[in-house]
């Protein structure tokens, strides 16, 4: 706190008209706010342009893609198999297991194929024998792997 003693009653007088000069000179000076609208605005457009850019970029490496590294068949332990055939805009995702084979729809996602079978969306990524978490295909080197227990190798 600052105590102000002024010697005369001018001096007293004159105080308000400083105190309202000093308060109208920094208004004047500082910033205006901005209008909440035009603010919101701007954070929406960069918004859009962040998540386009984003896409994108995930399309470009979709783009890249080797499907030739994926196509064909992988063998699985026990007569299982997994053949993947490129089509015009996706994959044909073929699983043959002991029960059967069943055919499904994949697209390149996150460097690989997602398809979705039984409700579940799986993403086949390129992978060894050790990744695939199965004792069959261990000393495999060139491998797809579904998920965890689930793959498939070249010999």
């Amino acid at each position: 706190m600052v105590l102000v003693t002024l010697a005369s009653e001018t001096a007293m007088k004159s105080v308000p008209l400083i105190v309202l000069s000093l308060v109208v000179g920094l208004t004047a000076c500082s910033p205006k706010p901005s209008d909440p609208a035009a603010s919101m605005s701007a954070a929406a457009e960069t918004a859009v342009v962040s998540m386009a850019a984003e896409n994108a970029a995930s399309k470009a490496v979709d783009d890249v893609f080797d499907v030739a590294a994926f196509a064909g068949k992988w063998t699985g332990p026990e007569g299982t198999s997994l053949t993947i055939t490129p089509r015009d805009k996706d994959y044909k995702v073929t699983v043959q297991n002991l029960d059967g084979p069943r055919d499904f729809s994949g697209v390149t996602r996150d460097g690989g194929i997602a398809f979705t079978r039984d409700g579940k969306t799986f993403v086949i990524h390129k992978g060894d024998g050790p990744a695939t978490g199965m004792k069959w295909l261990m000393d495999k080197k060139d491998c797809l792997v579904v998920t965890d227990g689930e793959g498939y190798c070249r010999d």
